[in-house]
C-alpha cells in the first residue's frame, strides 16, 4: 500500500510539472499584476532619489548652486551664516546677486572647474577694465567691488595684495549668465583655448575658429537637414519592406561572390608564389639559395595555409548558404509583415520620440541633482588654495553612488517600457485575426496594460541589465585612471573581464526584451516569461541566428543609407552656398545626427521583427491549419509556411522512394554454388 501512495504521488508531481513546463499560451487573456514585489522596490528606490534632491534642496546644495557662492562660503543674494575657522564668512550679501572670478580663464583640464578665487558682487562689469585704477573708479561709480571684502576700494592702486587679490588684468567685459547668476566673460577667447587643449588634434587654432564659424554660419541647413533625417527614417520603415528582398539577396550574392574572389585570389597569389620557386630553383643551387631568401620559403607555406582556411571557410559559408535559404526566406516574411504593422498601427513612429524625450527630461534632473550634490555638504577650505569648498563626509558620501546606479536603472526602466509597449502592441496586432476589428489605439492600450499590470516585470528586467551594466561601468573607470600604469596582465585582464560583462549584457538585452514579449502575451511573470521565450528561442535556434545575422544587416544598411543620402543633400546644399569656407564639421554633425536618428527609429523596427517572430514561432508550435487550431498569422508568412510545407512534403516522397530502393535491393536471392575444383 505505501508504495503504491509513493508511486501515486510520484505521478501527480510529474503531471504538475508537466504542466508548469508545458505552458498553453494563451494571448491577451488572463490579465492579471506580475512582479508586484518589484514595482514596489523599484518605487521605494525612486523615492530614495528623489529624497536626495530634497536633502541637497534643505541643507541648501541648491540655493549654492543656482545663486552662486564665493570662496569663504557664503551665498551670494543672501544673508548667510558665520562658518566656524572660515574668515569673512557669515556676510550679507543681499545686494549681491552675482558671482565674479579673479581669473576667469584659469581652468583646471583634468578637474573641469575654474582654479580661481570667486567673489560675489553687484554688478558684471559691461567694459574692459584694464589698470587698477579702472577697477578702482568702477566700485566707486557702481558700488561693485572687484577685489576681496577686506580691501577698501579707494585704495585698490596702492595695496601690495592687489596682484593676489584682484582681479587679473585687463578685465575682460562680462555678462551675467542667464538663471545661474555668474559673470561670463563676452570673448570666450579663453574658452576656446580650453576647447583646443581639450581637442587635441587640432593644432592651429584658426582651424578650431574657422570649424566654429562654418557651424554658426550653416545652422540653418543642419536644422533642415536633420529634419530630413527624421523624415528619411519615418519613411524608410514603411518601405523597406519592399526592399528588404533586394538587399537581402544583394547581401548574399556579395558575401558568396567575396569570399569566392578573395579564395579565388589566395590561391592564385600561391601558385605564382611556386613558380617563381620552380624557377628560382632551375638556376644553380648556390645561386637559388642566396636568391631565395628563408622569409620567402615560409611566405609559400603561410599562403598555402590561407588559401586552405579560406576554402574550407567558402565551402562552410556556401553549405549554410544552401541550408539556411529557407530562414532567409522567413527573414524577408517577417520583414514584410512588420511594414505592414507600422501601416496598422503609425503611432509606432512615435515611440522615439516619446522615449527620447523621458530620457531627456530625467538626464536633466539627474545631472541638475548632481550638480546639487557638488555644493552639498560641510565647508572645508582647500589646502593648496585656501578657498572654502562643500564636500559630503562620512556616509553621504554614499548619495552619489546611489544617484550614479539610479541613473542607469531608470534609464534602462524607461528603454524597457519602450519594448514592452511596443511589444503589447505588436501582440495585439498578430493575435488579432481580422484586422479591421483592431482597437482604435493599441498603443494607447498596450501602454494602459503595462502601467496597469507590468511595472514590476519592467523593474525586474532592467534591474538585471543594471547588475551587469554598472560593474561594467566601474571597470571601465579603472581601467582609464590606471592607463599607462598598470602591468600587461592587469590591462589584460580588465579588458576580458569589460568584454565578458558586455557581451553578457547584449544577451541579456535580447532575452529581456522577448520575455517582455511572453509577458505582453501570457501575462506572466519575468522569470516565467524568460524561460518559456528561451525554449521558444533555443528551438527555433537557426531562424534565431539567421534573422538576426541577416536582419541586422539589412537594418544597418538601412541606417548607412539614410546617413548618406543625407550627407549628399548637406554636399549639394553647403556647397551651393559659396560663402562658407568649412562646410567639414558640420557635414560631421549632420552625418551623426542622421545615423543616430536612423538607428532609434529601425531599432523600433527590430523589436517588431523579434516580436513578430516570437508570436510566429508560438502559433506554428500550437497551431496546425486545421479547424480549430487556425493560424494567427499574416497572408505572407501562411505563404512561407506552405512553401516549406511543400518542400518537406517533396523531401519525404524522396526519402521514402530512396528507402524503398534500398529495402528491394537488400532482399536476399539464392546462391548459385560454382565448382572451382579442377577436372580431374
Amino acid at each position: 500500500m505505501d508504495s503504491k501512495r509513493i508511486s501515486s504521488a510520484s505521478q501527480q508531481q510529474v503531471r504538475l510539472r508537466q504542466k508548469r513546463t508545458k505552458r498553453e499560451w494563451r494571448p491577451l487573456e488572463d490579465r492579471s499584476c506580475t512582479d508586484l514585489p518589484w514595482f514596489l522596490l523599484f518605487t521605494v528606490f525612486c523615492v530614495g532619489m528623489g529624497s536626495i534632491c530634497g536633502f541637497t534642496i534643505a541643507t541648501g546644495g541648491a540655493a549654492r548652486l543656482i545663486f552662486g557662492y564665493d570662496s569663504y562660503g557664503n551665498t551670494c543674494g543672501r544673508r548667510n551664516e558665520r562658518i566656524e575657522g572660515v574668515q569673512l564668512s557669515g556676510l550679507d550679501h543681499t545686494d549681491r546677486k552675482f558671482v565674479f572670478f579673479l581669473d576667469p580663464c584659469n581652468i583646471d583640464i583634468v578637474q573641469r572647474k575654474i582654479k580661481s578665487m570667486a567673489l560675489c558682487v553687484s554688478l558684471c562689469p559691461p567694459e574692459e577694465l584694464k589698470t587698477h585704477q579702472d577697477l578702482k573708479r568702477f566700485a566707486m561709480t557702481n558700488g561693485s567691488d572687484l577685489c576681496s571684502y577686506e580691501l577698501p576700494a579707494h585704495r585698490y592702486p596702492a595695496l601690495p595684495e592687489r596682484f593676489s587679490r584682484c582681479p587679473k588684468l585687463p578685465v575682460p567685459r562680462s555678462k551675467p549668465l542667464p538663471l545661474f547668476n555668474r559673470c561670463t566673460p563676452v570673448d570666450v577667447s579663453c574658452y576656446a583655448r580650453f576647447a583646443e587643449a581639450v581637442v587635441t588634434f587640432v593644432g592651429d587654432s584658426s582651424v578650431l575658429h574657422r570649424l566654429i564659424a562654418g557651424v554658426a554660419a550653416s545652422k540653418e541647413i543642419i536644422v533642415g537637414l536633420c529634419v530630413l533625417a527624421l523624415a528619411l527614417s519615418m519613411v524608410l520603415m514603411v518601405i523597406i519592406r519592399y526592399i528588404s528582398a533586394v538587399l537581402v539577396w544583394i547581401l548574399t550574392s556579395l558575401v558568396v561572390l567575396g569570399s569566392l574572389a578573395g579564395t579565388s585570389v589566395l590561391w592564385w597569389l600561391y601558385i605564382d608564389h611556386r613558380l617563381y620557386a620552380n624557377d628560382t630553383s632551375s638556376k644553380d643551387p648556390k645561386e637559388a639559395k642566396q636568391e631565395a631568401p628563408e622569409g620567402q620559403r615560409d611566405g609559400g607555406q603561410a599562403l598555402l595555409v590561407y588559401a586552405a582556411a579560406a576554402t574550407i571557410f567558402t565551402i562552410i559559408l556556401l553549405l549554410l548558404m544552401l541550408f539556411m535559404r529557407k530562414r532567409v526566406a522567413l527573414t524577408i516574411a517577417l520583414f514584410h509583415v512588420a511594414g505592414k504593422v507600422f501601416i496598422h498601427l503609425p503611432l509606432l513612429t512615435l515611440q522615439p520620440f516619446i522615449t527620447f524625450l523621458a530620457l531627456l527630461l530625467f538626464w536633466v534632473y539627474w545631472i541638475l541633482v548632481l550638480l546639487f550634490l557638488g555644493t552639498t555638504g560641510n565647508p572645508e577650505q582647500n589646502e593648496e588654495t585656501g578657498l572654502t569648498e562643500f564636500r559630503l563626509t562620512g556616509s553621504l558620501q554614499y548619495l552619489t553612488w546611489y544617484h550614479a546606479v539610479g541613473l542607469v536603472w531608470i534609464s534602462e526602466f524607461i528603454l524597457a517600457c519602450q519594448q514592452m509597449t511596443v511589444a503589447g502592441a505588436v501582440v495585439t496586432y498578430y493575435f488579432t485575426r481580422d484586422k479591421n476589428r483592431l482597437p482604435v489605439t493599441p498603443i494607447l492600450s498596450s501602454v494602459l496594460r503595462l502601467v496597469r499590470y507590468h511595472l514590476g516585470t519592467v523593474a525586474k528586467g532592467s534591474f538585471i541589465i543594471t547588475l551587469v551594466k554598472v560593474p561594467r561601468l566601474v571597470l571601465m573607470y579603472v581601467h582609464n585612471q590606471l592607463k599607462g600604469r598598470e602591468n600587461v596582465c592587469a590591462r589584460c585582464l580588465l579588458k576580458s573581464c569589460i568584454c565578458c560583462l558586455w557581451c553578457l549584457e547584449k544577451c541579456l538585452n535580447y532575452l529581456n526584451q522577448n520575455a517582455y514579449a511572453a509577458t505582453a502575451i501570457n501575462s506572466t511573470s519575468f522569470c516565467t516569461s524568460a524561460r518559456d521565450a528561451f525554449v521558444i528561442l533555443v528551438e527555433n535556434a537557426l531562424r534565431v541566428a539567421t534573422i538576426n545575422a541577416v536582419g541586422d544587416f539589412v537594418l544597418f544598411l538601412g541606417k548607412v543609407l539614410i546617413m548618406t543620402c543625407t550627407a549628399f543633400a548637406g554636399v549639394l546644399l553647403l556647397n551651393y552656398q559659396r560663402d562658407y569656407a568649412e562646410w567639414l564639421l558640420p557635414l560631421i554633425i549632420v552625418c551623426l545626427f542622421s545615423f543616430l536618428v536612423a538607428h532609434c527609429f529601425l531599432s523600433i523596427f527590430e523589436i517588431v521583427v523579434d516580436v513578430l517572430f516570437l508570436c510566429f514561432a508560438i502559433d506554428t508550435k500550437y497551431n496546425d491549419g486545421t479547424p480549430g487550431k487556425e493560424f494567427f498569422m499574416d497572408k505572407a508568412l501562411m505563404e512561407f509556411v506552405e512553401s516549406s510545407r511543400r518542400l518537406e512534403r517533396a523531401g519525404g516522397r524522396g526519402r521514402s522512394r530512396v528507402k524503398e530502393a534500398a529495402s528491394e535491393g537488400a532482399e536476399m536471392k539464392p546462391m548459385k554454388y560454382v565448382d572451382l575444383r579442377p577436372e580431374s
